[in-house]
């Protein structure tokens, strides 16, 4: 940490993608609509060679009974259970209209519950919803399926359930152990019942649990972090995912409530991430990437020795590059060149589907420049090299005579130590992983040429 200095952070404090995709979601358009996801859907049913790759799949269940100050999802704050089993018959209308265009019994090697929170469904619903799953899609004996679990709405019985129903994989939502800052969050979860939960799912035998930590909430401090990573480290959760809170209030509402002058200065959020990744590593983690850390046995881990990590909109994957069907409001999916987003209001996702269309309302055609940038932003994210001999192979190009500008860029970040650069590529160094979204940017053509960044997360 002694070689960040103090104008590296300000340098570097500024807003910046998270590369969940490339092109970012911001850059979708309402000229992409139903009928272009359909045309894709119909591409990838009719190539021998796509029908033979398994799918990812993604369900967005949007309700939850109690709001969190932070949070950015898509989401219906409410205590009407009702409310779920009407949604249900809304996901089994669109299931029938993607397998209509697909073809039905399709290979899922990976399959994600978000939100929302999806164990806002009652077991019984769970049940139904993952019968309708298997009635349109073939789910691959010893896939990755995994569930978001708020620890305030399970219990060891509802554990024993997910299990049951072939969840293998849980994300539990922790954030922070600390009082007064899940107080300011609108989150209080005693660790008690997180460690109770998590030694259940041990016993229950699932494969791999995650738990999700944010720094920069409000009232937190490099301190009272320390404790909260004590108690983390004491738990031991096979995945760690460490994410940066985005103080975005102009767009989400619930931020307004978060005072600005609770939350962390840039300094001593930069102090949290680089004692995070100390302190896990110490206790025997392997730095996956940006926000992701594991066991050394665990297969995100060992995706990332072997070199098949990717990146998908639900963060690093242990799946090969896939395209990902995703349902429900507002989900976002990936068919062949395109990308592809449900309508965001439960108004418009209901009144597309009465109509009998899928509820897509923009999204995105890559061009060929996109999808050569996506290699390179994602090369960035997942491995923090690119060797250009592959990628000439691969895109049929010169990579410095495809980005002039970008190596020259690239020279700059070098001579901050950033970056190793040689004839064969350039890699990121252990102090660029600090700023490795800074890195990526240097490839994203859209953002270099956008004037209103404000809207992004902060990278530090």
């Amino acid at each position: 940490m002694t070689a960040v200095t103090p104008e590296l952070l300000k340098r570097f404090d500024v807003p910046g993608p998270r590369y969940t995709s490339f092109p970012t979601a911001d850059r979708f358009v309402e000229a992409f609509g139903a009928k272009d996801y359909v045309l894709a859907l119909q591409q990838r049913k009719a190539s021998a060679a796509a029908r033979a790759t398994p799918l990812s799949l993604y369900v967005h269940v949007p309700f939850c009974e109690s709001l969190c100050y932070y949070c950015a999802c898509n989401k219906i704050v409410t205590k009407h259970h009702d409310r779920a089993a009407v949604y249900l018959r809304y996901l089994e209308k669109e299931l029938a209209l993607h397998t209509a265009h697909c073809g039905k019994g399709q290979l899922v090697s990976q399959l994600h519950l978000g939100g929302g929170t999806p164990t806002f469904l009652s077991d019984d619903e769970l049940r139904s919803l993952k019968m309708l799953l298997h009635e349109h899609f073939k789910l691959e004996p010893g896939g990755e399926y995994s569930i978001e679990v708020d620890p305030r709405t399970v219990t060891d019985e509802r554990l024993a359930v997910l299990k049951e129903l072939g969840f293998n994989r849980l994300s539990f939502g922790v954030q922070d152990f600390e009082e007064q800052v899940q107080v300011a969050v609108h989150r209080v979860q005693p660790a008690e019942q997180v460690f109770s939960l998590v030694s259940t799912a041990r016993q229950l035998g699932f494969a791999s649990i995650n738990v999700d930590l944010i720094y920069g909430l409000p009232k937190q401090t490099p301190e009272s972090f320390e404790r909260t990573l004590a108690k983390v480290n004491e738990l031991k959760p096979d995945r760690i995912a460490l994410y940066a809170y985005a103080h975005l209030p102009q767009r989400f509402k619930p931020q307004r409530r978060i005072a600005d002058a609770d939350l962390p200065s840039g300094e001593a959020k930069l102090s949290m991430l680089s004692r995070s990744i100390e302190a896990f590593m110490q206790a025997g983690y392997v730095y996956v990437g940006m926000d992701h850390f594991a066991l050394p046995d665990d297969a995100l881990a060992v995706a990332k020795r072997q070199g098949r990590l990717h990146r998908n909109f639900q963060g690093y994957s242990t799946q090969p590059d896939c395209d990902l069907i995703a349902l429900g409001v507002s989900a976002i999916g990936k068919v062949g060149a395109s990308y592809s987003q449900n309508a965001k209001t439960l108004e418009e996702y209901y009144d597309a589907i009465d109509a009998g269309q899928l509820p897509v309302v923009r999204g995105l055609a890559l061009s060929r420049d996109d999808m050569v940038r996506r290699a390179v932003i994602m090369g960035l994210m997942c491995q923090g090299a690119i060797l250009f001999e592959p990628m000439e192979q691969a895109w049929l190009l010169n990579f410095r005579e495809y980005f002039p500008s970008e190596m020259e860029a690239l020279k700059n970040l070098e001579s901050q130590g950033l970056l190793q650069i040689n004839e064969e590529g350039f890699k990121v160094t252990a102090l660029g992983w600090f700023f490795v979204r800074a890195v990526a940017m240097v490839f994203d053509r859209y953002f270099q040429a956008d004037q209103n960044r404000a809207r992004f997360s902060r990278i530090i």
